[in-house]
């Protein structure tokens, strides 16, 4: 491990704050952040934060600063392909993974590093969209937490009924042809909260915390991320399906859903949740995509009933 580059000035998190680079098994390096919990502090663990599609360490500053006050330790991560992470594909913008059970390769990479340093025990999960799907795909692979919290996990994309069969039979054609770097169709190559207006917008409702995004990748733009490859929309779909026929960890679980949720499938969540037996969803009313950069209320029920399930798995 060395020290990597971290934006203290636009994370708004702990003073404390850090980041380092990682060599994951297969030669990729990925960045990962570290904020320690609060001096005077008792530990009570280390919540391992995993961003969804697009996010980078410094997003979750704030969200550090809630748990390192509580006396946690927190652990954020670049997945590779995004952040300042390793990039897949030359293209920085295009978001593209060669095959998602290399996330999994940066979750055991992560996993050793927090060992490495040290960092206190138990360990909690909190996955955010795509990282919920990989947070999922680590708990069927005994991730060795003792309770997870999931925020509009990514176990489906939200596509409409006609769209549907099409995506996957154009993203398996391109991506088994040989194409798969090409841009998903009706995709960008801008990250979404530099293009969309604030009205409407599927992240927040809160314009403080769209300002906060919008910032961040105005002073770091290598932050910023674009739309998936086809190859990435076609694994991601696979994993998905694969997720939901599954039978749900014995892990307790808690998950925060939205009732405006448009960018992920609402239906996989609902089923994966109403079969896990240590499981509760909490569905967030007028909630969009961001459960924990939403409106001041929701930011603190989420946060408040996250870490009082945490306090229960001790």
């Amino acid at each position: 491990m060395e020290e990597a580059p971290y934006f203290a000035d636009i994370a708004r998190g702990p003073e404390s704050g850090r980041a380092l680079w990682l060599t994951c098994s297969d030669g990729m390096k990925i960045r990962m952040g570290h904020w320690p919990r609060a001096a005077g502090r008792d530990a009570r663990g280390t919540v391992l934060l995993f961003p969804g599609r697009t996010e980078y360490v410094e997003k979750y500053g704030p969200a550090a600063r809630v748990f390192t006050d509580q006396g946690f330790d927190m652990i954020a991560v670049d997945w590779r392909g995004q952040g300042i992470s390793e990039r897949a594909a030359p293209d920085r913008l295009l978001g593209h993974v060669g095959d998602f059970a290399d996330y999994q390769v940066d979750v055991d990479r992560v996993m050793e590093a927090v060992r490495e340093l040290g960092l206190p025990e138990p360990y909690y999960l909190v996955g955010h969209s795509m990282g919920g799907c990989i947070g999922l795909r680590a708990l069927h692979r005994d991730l060795p937490v003792n309770a997870a919290v999931f925020s509009a996990p990514m176990w489906g994309i939200s596509l409409s009924g006609l769209m549907r069969p099409v995506a996957w039979s154009l993203s398996w054609f391109t991506h088994s042809f040989g194409n798969g770097t090409r841009l998903a169709p009706a995709t960008s190559r801008d990250h979404y909260v530099q293009v969309a207006p604030f009205e409407d917008n599927q992240l927040t409702r809160d314009p403080d915390m769209w300002a906060f995004m919008q910032h961040q990748l105005e002073r770091e733009p290598d932050l910023a991320l674009g739309g998936p490859s086809v190859t990435w929309l076609y694994l991601a779909l696979r994993e998905c399906a694969a997720l939901e026929r599954m039978a749900p960890p014995a892990t307790p679980v808690l998950t925060f859903l939205g009732t405006n949720e448009r960018i992920v499938a609402t239906p996989p969540v609902q089923k994966i949740m109403g079969a896990w037996s240590s499981g509760d969803l909490v569905m967030v009313p007028d909630a969009e995509h961001e459960i924990m950069m939403e409106v001041p209320t929701t930011r603190e029920m989420f946060f408040e009933r996250a870490i009082g399930h945490f306090g229960a798995h001790p």
